[in-house]
């Protein structure tokens, strides 16, 4: 490996970062204290949504958000099968079924079109849909949100790749104007880095209070909802300090001050961190016109501006006679490091073994020529050049 290695994705810390850890370490609640309340209220500000609950990271949100919307064992969500196991791992977790949707062959994303034959594919039966916005990119929302509503699903979009992304329209995902929850994921390699962490947000404040309750046992402590009066109150009718009741199954899903504090301070970059993205996306985009058409960079949306979590490039690794798996060793032995997103859902052997193998010709386009190349706040102007550079010597050697 070269000393110096360029990774695909990144956090990018800064002395003020770790000044806000610290304080909190030295002067405050480690967890379950203001910085969460701190963190969630500048949050749901920064998207534009009503409501945003913290928790442990973007699986949780989204196994949660099911919850919420009343998702329960039987149930049958769709989820385009171009994503993180996750999106179709919380549906599992919360007991239903997944149908998985293809996506289109040149962005990943799903489709109206490709929407409408998941659902005739569930039986007309889908309670559920979770559009996720890959790469930073927003899925074609207004449109999957009236088809959506028409047919009685509840939307949880999957914006783990899209903080800071906008709708040339107005608005940004998950603020609500198009899903009934937006689920995050605050990894290290996302827009703002919390160590581990997620986020759902909702425009319902009863949903929200509800989604703060599961992520921490539903332990419950106000004495109005107390359902065994006998153990809650004393003799003189005051409650008991140190009462709570659980009234169905939660669970530790908490986020930490710790992380809050650090969620905070990168919060506030966001902005910056996204112009240096775009920037570095420009100059890619520029750099690989002359590879074109073995190398090409994938279509801009019309619909929103990005958020540039990855970028990604389509490869003809047929017409070069390399295999993908060649090209990134040899990256790698360079000091480049690159990525594949993702393996399509569907091929891994558990949906399998639950679902059969299936056929979704968009996503097997897609994932057959994708390539991750290097994209943080962090990297030089003369990074993307550096990877351009060493691309041409892998596919020309």
């Amino acid at each position: 490996m070269p000393q110096h290695f360029l990774p695909y994705g990144r956090h990018t810390l800064d002395s003020d970062d770790i000044a806000a850890v610290v304080d909190v370490l030295k002067h405050g609640a480690l967890t379950c204290g203001p910085k969460v309340d701190e963190f969630e209220a500048e949050f749901a500000r920064k998207i534009g949504a009503v409501e945003a609950v913290v928790v442990s990271n973007g699986t949780t949100a989204l196994h949660l958000a099911l919850l919420a919307a009343n998702f329960r064992p039987g149930d049958i969500a769709i989820v385009p099968t171009l994503t993180f196991l996750s999106t179709a791992n919380a549906v599992h977790m919360a007991g239903g079924r997944v149908v998985f949707a293809d996506v289109c062959p040149k962005t990943g994303l799903m489709t109206p079109d490709t929407l409408k034959a998941a659902f005739k594919k569930s039986n007309y039966k889908a309670k559920a849909v979770l559009p996720v916005h890959l790469t930073g990119q927003s899925e074609h929302m207004a449109e999957i949100h009236d088809y959506a509503r028409d047919k009685g699903m509840v939307i949880i979009s999957d914006c783990c790749h899209a903080i800071g992304a906008s709708y040339k329209a107005g608005g940004s995902p998950g603020d609500g104007q198009f899903e009934d929850f937006g689920c995050y994921s605050l990894h290290p390699v996302k827009s703002i880095a919390m160590g581990e962490g997620g986020v759902v947000t909702t425009k319902t404040p009863e949903l929200a209070r509800y989604i703060r309750q599961l992520r921490s046992h539903d332990m419950r402590r106000l004495p109005e909802e107390f359902v065994r009066p006998e153990l809650g109150f004393d003799d003189s009718g005051e409650p008991n300090p140190w009462y709570y009741e659980m009234h169905e199954l939660g669970y530790n899903y908490r986020a930490t001050d710790i992380q809050c504090a650090l969620g905070l301070s990168q919060l506030g970059k966001l902005d910056k961190f996204l112009a240096r993205r775009l920037k570095l996306a420009d100059m890619y985009d520029t750099l690989l016109e002359p590879l074109a058409p073995v190398v090409t960079s994938n279509p801009r949306s019309i619909d929103c501006n990005s958020a540039w979590h990855l970028y990604a490039v389509k490869i003809d690794f047929a017409s070069m006679g390399k295999s993908r798996g060649h090209i990134m060793r040899s990256f790698a032995e360079k000091g480049v490091g690159t990525q594949v997103h993702y393996i399509p859902v569907h091929e891994q052997p558990y949906y399998q073994k639950h679902y059969g193998v299936q056929d979704l010709p968009g996503a097997a386009d897609y994932y057959a020529g994708t390539l991750t190349l290097p994209l943080f706040p962090s990297m030089f102007d003369t990074d993307p050049g550096f990877v351009v550079k060493t691309l041409k010597a892998v596919l020309n050697n």
